[in-house]
C-alpha cells in the first residue's frame, strides 16, 4: 500500500509540473504563402502567446527618408496582426553608423507619439546584407 501511495503521489506531482511539448506559433512574412522565407530561414513576425518578435526591417540609407521607410515596414509588421507602435516594448537597432542615426532621431520618435519602449542601440561592423546600414526589429504584446 505504501508503495502505491508513493507511486500515485510521484505520479499526480509529475504530471503537475510537467510542460507541453510545444509551444503554438503564427507567422507572417510580407504576404508570402507559406508565411516564412525559407531561403535565409526566417519569419518577418512570429506571433506566440499575446507576443509578436518582429524580424528587423532594413535601410541602406540613413536619412529621415530611409529611417521613416524602416518604421513603416516595421508598422506593416505590427498591422499583420492588428498592432501598433503603442503595442511595442522592446526595440533593438543596429547600425553601422550610430552617430547619423542619432542626428535623424526625431523621424523615428514621430511612430511612438512620445510613447517609447524600452530601446537598444548599436553600432556594428556590417548586417546581414552588406549594403544595408540599418536594421530595426521590435517585439510587441498584443491585449489579453
Amino acid at each position: 500500500m505504501k508503495h502505491f501511495i508513493l507511486f500515485a503521489l510521484l505520479l499526480i506531482s509529475s504530471h503537475s509540473f510537467s510542460q507541453e511539448k510545444s509551444i503554438k506559433k503564427e507567422k507572417w512574412h510580407w504576404n508570402n504563402a507559406s508565411k516564412q522565407d525559407t531561403v535565409a530561414g526566417y519569419a518577418q513576425v512570429l506571433k506566440v502567446d499575446n507576443i509578436l518578435y518582429i524580424s528587423g526591417a532594413v535601410t541602406n540609407d540613413i536619412s529621415p527618408e530611409g529611417i521613416m521607410s524602416v518604421y513603416n515596414a516595421l508598422k506593416a509588421s505590427l498591422s499583420s496582426y492588428g498592432a501598433t507602435f503603442e503595442n511595442v516594448v522592446k526595440e533593438n537597432l543596429y547600425t553601422t553608423d550610430i552617430e547619423a542615426v542619432k542626428k535623424y532621431n526625431y523621424a523615428r520618435k514621430k511612430f511612438y507619439n512620445k510613447d517609447f519602449p524600452a530601446a537598444t542601440w548599436v553600432q556594428i561592423a556590417r548586417l546581414y546584407m552588406p549594403e544595408s546600414k540599418l536594421e530595426i526589429e521590435l517585439i510587441a504584446h498584443l491585449p489579453k
